[in-house]
């Protein structure tokens, strides 16, 4: 059902011009879901959707939920911007939707991907599925590996509920008889081991040629009785909560890597937000779980599976059910050449991943490690883990005598604990670490290397709109440029130094860098088009993001399309605009690319009188990138990779007929389908199956 159908009928006023950005989340979250029951995809990775469905609305409750919750409490009147929505009339919509999105899920896993994968030999074998001959493996099983780090909690006055980690499973039980103390306990707490796997694979000797796999839930469930000794289990019942996960940092802290980590431990303790429970639970345990938790009927999701479906897949690796494993490539520009360096010297190169190799990020970072001609190595680290091979050469950099500075974010969300580790190895290795200006995150993408040649200096940079990080540039969209072009290189330096010293804004030859100018750029770069379409001119604005939400970025969209401007917009997930309405936003149309990657690239294009204007950038068109965070944006001014761009990373994602959605008017999404006759074009495939 539409969320915004949902919404119109319990609200008393209409909707506006504005799409509430959490609504629009969860559309996209379904967007993703509904890939699960696409049977053109293999079948593991159908079953990943589902697993990427279960992450994306975890988050969605830490956060976005746990965000409006929080303002309710505040004021029970309290009301969303711009859209003027009450809250409460969100969180109310929201519950119904994800109650519907969850039901679906759990349709999809039960009656249909679990029962195709069995016709190939794979078994996920859950509690009411144990048979005989599996039980003595089981119970060997248990008795080895899990109940000597299991912990059962009795419930009495000497054990009180205990405080349970956000997003861990759970069993309550409730038990008949005394113990050995003589004491009469109804209930206890079982958390299931968070260092043991969750799949495990049984014996040959026992499956035979298929694949089975028993849930660790469900081997505890089987020997639950185990634990209470001299008493009697009368029932087992999983559970899990969800709790608030956002951080909250004083700017007046003096040490920030050592405020993050006391606010760590609190994020695993964090308010309730929602219980997920086994659909068989009882009534009135549900109603014992809910009070414990201070959550309301509402907030309670009935399970018809697996609860913790995230770890579901974590130690399978079947290849005939996965995508077919795809060679990247390297940009001609890079074949059979020794250095970088003497390429960038002649051209730019752009990188388009994952279709392009990360690796010249990587090897640019080598050479200059140990070249003795490089001076000084600057980069900005958003998501790296500490074992990442950009970290080890930035360290080893360090090593070497070059001058290695590293702006880390820590507040990077959900991996906080890992920066704060990178930061760790590069101060020992003698790298100079800042965490940027407290209060703005350091989201720029950005690597500087400062070289001597020929008595002179001479700067390299990498700028990109995605993460260092390698796996990500796998399985992620997203751009890089790398380049010696003397002024965005000058950009960079100062940005650099901004980040790491103090002083006024600096200014920039070409980067446009927020929180300063990218915004009030943006907006000029539209009124251009404006200008252009009332004096009768071509007007075409292409923008391609994750996230599009910032209100006066949407109302100056929307005064283009009323001046004649044509508008596409390639927004992943959230986007408050609504296109096609007369009047309004008629030239706007809005599509949103699901498919085998995770489409990441921030690419701004503005037709401006033939002489094209084209932006990559580390920023989504939303409040928090443009006015709290370090963003930079940065021209291609090659010809050519300007096409290149413009033919792969915008036209060819406006003719995908398959895997595209487009938003309608009244906020719905629809799925895309070739015309009769028109054969499948599918944005990614052709970018597999092109010759970069």
């Amino acid at each position: 059902m539409n969320s915004l159908n949902v919404l119109s009928n319990s609200l008393t006023h209409p909707l506006k011009t504005y799409i509430n950005r959490e609504l629009s989340l969860l559309e996209f979250n379904k967007r993703v879901l509904a890939q699960a029951k696409d049977t053109e995809y293999p079948l593991l990775e159908r079953l990943n959707f589902l697993i990427i469905f279960s992450r994306n609305l975890d988050e969605f409750f830490e956060i976005r939920i746990a965000s409006l919750m929080q303002q309710i409490e505040f004021s029970n009147h309290a009301k969303t911007r711009p859209d003027d929505l009450l809250m409460s009339d969100i969180v109310t919509t929201i519950s119904k939707l994800a109650h519907e999105a969850v039901e679906e899920q759990y349709k999809i896993l039960n009656y249909n991907v679990l029962p195709q994968l069995q016709g190939h030999g794979i078994h996920f074998i859950q509690h009411g599925d144990i048979l005989q001959k599996h039980k003595e493996w089981i119970k060997e099983y248990f008795y080895n590996e899990v109940q000597p780090v299991v912990t059962p909690i009795s419930l009495d006055p000497a054990h009180p509920f205990p405080r349970l980690v956000n997003k861990s499973l759970n069993f309550i039980v409730t038990l008949e008889g005394k113990d050995a103390f003589g004491r009469k306990i109804d209930l206890a707490i079982v958390p299931a081991p968070r260092s043991l796997p969750s799949l495990v694979k049984l014996p040959k000797s026992i499956s035979g040629e298929a694949e089975h796999y028993i849930l660790l839930s469900a081997i505890i469930q089987q020997h639950i009785h185990e634990l209470f000794s001299g008493v009697t289990t009368t029932g087992c019942y999983q559970f899990r909560v969800t709790r608030n996960a956002d951080l909250t940092v004083s700017e007046d802290v003096e040490d920030l890597a050592i405020a993050l980590k006391d606010e760590l431990s609190s994020r695993r303790f964090g308010r309730a937000v929602r219980l997920e429970v086994n659909k068989n639970c009882p009534a009135n345990i549900t109603d014992y779980l809910l009070g414990q938790f201070d959550l309301d009927p509402e907030q309670l999701y009935r399970i018809d599976g697996p609860l913790n479906l995230v770890r579901f897949i974590s130690n399978l690796n079947l290849p005939d059910l996965r995508f077919t494993p795809f060679i990247q490539k390297l940009p001609k520009a890079l074949y059979n050449k020794k250095s970088i360096f003497d390429v960038l010297k002649n051209e730019d190169v752009l990188l388009h991943h994952p279709f392009h190799s990360f690796a010249p990020v990587i090897k640019l970072l080598k050479d200059a490690a140990h070249d003795p001609h490089v001076l000084a190595i600057k980069q900005t680290l958003y998501r790296s883990g500490a074992d990442s091979e950009i970290v080890q050469v930035l360290a080893e950099a360090a090593r070497n005598g070059k001058e290695v500075t590293a702006v880390i974010e820590l507040r990077a969300r959900f991996d906080e604990e890992s920066n704060i580790e990178v930061a760790n190895v590069l101060q020992e290795a003698g790298a100079v670490v800042v965490y940027g200006i407290v209060g703005y995150k350091t989201h720029a993408k950005m690597i500087l290397i400062v070289r001597r040649e020929m008595d002179k200096i001479k700067r390299y940079v990498h700028l990109g709109t995605g993460n260092y990080h390698a796996t990500n540039a796998k399985i992620y969209t997203d751009y890089g440029l790398l380049t010696s072009d003397t002024d965005i290189c000058e950009d960079v330096h100062k940005i650099f130094q901004e980040l790491t010293g103090m002083g006024k804004m600096v200014k920039l030859k070409k980067l446009f860098h927020a929180p300063f100018t990218l915004h009030s750029q943006l907006i000029e770069l539209i009124e251009n088009e404006i200008i252009n379409s009332k004096a009768g001119k071509k007007a075409q604005i292409i923008i391609k993001v994750n996230a599009l939400t910032e209100p006066q970025l949407i109302d100056a969209l929307y005064k283009a399309s009323q001046a004649g401007v044509q508008i596409d917009l390639i927004v992943r997930s959230i986007c408050c605009l609504r296109p096609q309405v007369k009047g309004l936003s008629e030239n706007i149309r809005v599509r949103s690319i699901v498919g085998r990657y995770l489409e990441h690239t921030r690419v701004y294009y503005f037709y401006h009188q033939g002489d094209s204007k084209l932006y990559c950038g580390s920023a989504d068109w939303m409040g928090r990138n443009l006015f709290s965070r370090i963003e930079t944006c940065f021209p291609i001014e090659d010809k050519k990779l300007r096409k290149k761009i413009l033919e792969d990373g915008l036209n060819n994602y406006l003719q995908d007929n398959r895997r595209a959605w487009e938003l309608q008017a009244d906020g719905t999404w629809t799925q895309c389908s070739p015309s009769l006759g028109q054969p499948v074009y599918i944005a990614q495939e052709h970018l597999l199956n092109h010759t970069f």
